[in-house]
């Protein structure tokens, strides 16, 4: 799809012509691919309603833009994306948007504009508050084994974040809070494996890990706005996840319609860990609304 001066690559998974509400997925980063949250294309299969896959700009197969700098990355930039991905597949007046993580963020950020289309929003381990998100995670951080805990700080202090100690440390933390399935299923790999050759956007927005935000998105918080949803909103987490229930617990208390499903078995990717069971709430979730 053109956008702006650039590209953005989508994929639609089952027919836009189903009377079906079809579902828009993005994934999260900011500044991670698609590929990480590829089985939501299963709901295609199970619903028979389009699923529809896209990388936000800058990220892996749309345009990528390694050399600018935060003037273009922003939030307003991605709620225009997905303005124009909506109008361009024709589905601008009728559909449900799922976000992941900062997926999530944008689709509540999209929703309390409250566009007449959405009928349905699935918000998955996503948080309301930056601050929140920080202080949670590093609260997890103090349960990791000392020594892991000493590396880490040792080298954000020296500023050696791409330091292979700095980085084995770290996964010890996304193993636990982020993906539990051991070995990372070729998805999850992948998408990280894309960010290890170009992570301008998830850099300048986050920072270097998700435990040390010190990006753009450092003071973000949409949990003053979140009455604002109009549309009927599921909210998934995991037991384990890194958006721990204090994190996304602000969509549940403050969002009109929400329901909320926490995954006991999974951390920060239930559509991985617990994948059946996830993609059958969500799907049960979108038949309630396809008459809308």
């Amino acid at each position: 799809m053109p956008f702006r001066e650039y590209r953005t690559w989508y994929r639609v998974c089952g027919s836009l012509r189903s009377s079906l509400l079809p579902l828009v997925v993005a994934h999260g980063g900011p500044g991670c691919t698609h590929d990480y949250v590829d089985s939501f294309k299963d709901i295609a299969a199970l619903d028979g309603r389009a699923v529809i896959h896209y990388d936000q700009l800058g990220n892996g197969n749309s345009t990528r833009l390694p050399k600018k700098g935060a003037d273009l990355w922003t939030v307003s930039l991605f709620l225009e994306e997905l303005d124009a991905l909506l109008s361009h597949l024709g589905i601008a007046t009728r559909y449900a948007f799922l976000g992941q993580s900062w997926g999530g963020m944008l689709g509540a950020e999209h929703a309390v504009r409250q566009p007449q289309g959405l009928k349905a929003l699935v918000i998955a381990n996503s948080p309301a508050n930056m601050h929140t998100w920080v202080a949670e995670a590093n609260r997890l951080r103090g349960d990791l084994p000392q020594a892991v805990q000493d590396t880490l700080l040792k080298h954000e202090e020296a500023g050696s974040l791409t330091d292979p100690d700095y980085l084995a440390a770290s996964r010890v933390f996304y193993d636990r809070h982020v993906c539990r399935v051991v070995p990372w299923p070729p998805e999850v790999a992948r998408t990280f494996a894309i960010m290890d050759v170009d992570n301008t956007v998830y850099r300048t927005m986050n920072g270097p890990t998700e435990f040390h935000v010190i990006g753009t998105m450092k003071d973000w918080t949409i949990e003053d706005r979140l009455s604002k949803i109009a549309a009927p909103t599921l909210l998934i987490s995991g037991r384990h996840d890194e958006a721990t229930l204090e994190v996304v617990r602000p969509y549940a208390d403050n969002v009109p319609d929400c329901r909320w499903v926490v995954f006991e078995d999974s951390s920060h990717m239930p559509h991985v860990e617990e994948k059946a069971l996830c993609l059958a709430t969500v799907s049960d979730f979108l038949k309630l609304h396809d008459e809308s």
